[in-house]
């Protein structure tokens, strides 16, 4: 556990902030006390709260990113959110895969590294990255692969960034009721309710949010046999 950083008088920036995930990112650190949120997008969308910026970011482009951090710098929050699912495959075709690492693990990175400087210039402050239970298991092919890549890549940054004061948590969470699982017949999570729990872990100082029953038992499994987590290898089941 590290010490926290509150949202109270935070300035925080949002990746994806049209989606489910991250209006409510937008909405909760407004709630907390935020001074000001700059909700980032490829097309960002117009909110009617003076406090909230509208900063078109493209996580893929350099020069987007770039412009971004050169905009946004007296942020001391980052909520890396941003991300995709294309059904891409880790046998096959390998175009999408690629298409889906852009955004799902060099974006975020990019994002990381160029706002960790001002992160640091501004007292340390927070970084957090959105994974997923499928960083954990590969049930979900090449989502889970970026996912896993970006989960190992944040337990570097946190070794890195930490001489800087910057605390850099992960999230980890199941189904969510957003549009990207909007044709999924599963049982979701409230985004209100994940969401609550990253800035809980934030102020917190928490290293990593578990916000579901499920990727507590993924995580948990993680030290057992290989077979614990994916049963269809078993001899039985072949």
């Amino acid at each position: 556990m590290s010490s926290g950083v509150k949202l109270k008088d935070a300035v925080v920036l949002v990746t994806g902030a049209n989606g489910g995930l991250g209006t409510e990112f937008v909405r909760q650190a407004l709630e907390r006390g935020a001074t000001k949120v700059y909700a980032t997008a490829r097309n960002p969308q117009t909110w009617e709260d003076p406090r909230i910026i509208r900063l078109a970011l493209d996580v893929t482009d350099p020069a987007s990113v770039a412009e971004a951090a050169a905009v946004a710098h007296d942020v001391t929050v980052v909520i890396n959110n941003a991300g995709a699912a294309n059904g891409a495959t880790v046998i096959g075709d390998s175009a999408p895969l690629r298409e889906l690492f852009d955004v799902n693990f060099f974006g975020p990175l990019a994002v990381a590294g160029a706002f960790a400087p001002t992160l640091a210039r501004n007292g340390g402050g927070a970084l957090l990255n959105v994974l997923s239970v499928l960083s954990w298991i590969g049930v979900g092919d090449g989502y889970s692969a970026t996912k896993a890549a970006l989960w190992s890549a944040t337990n570097t940054q946190r070794i890195a960034l930490a001489p800087a004061g910057t605390l850099v948590t992960s999230l980890h969470l199941g189904y969510t009721d957003t549009p990207m699982t909007a044709g999924l017949d599963v049982d979701k999570n409230d985004p209100a309710d994940v969401v609550r729990q990253a800035y809980d872990g934030i102020e917190s100082g928490a290293y990593e949010v578990l916000a579901d029953e499920l990727s507590g038992q993924v995580k948990a499994g993680l030290a057992g046999p290989i077979e614990g987590l994916y049963p269809q290898l078993k001899p039985s089941a072949r």
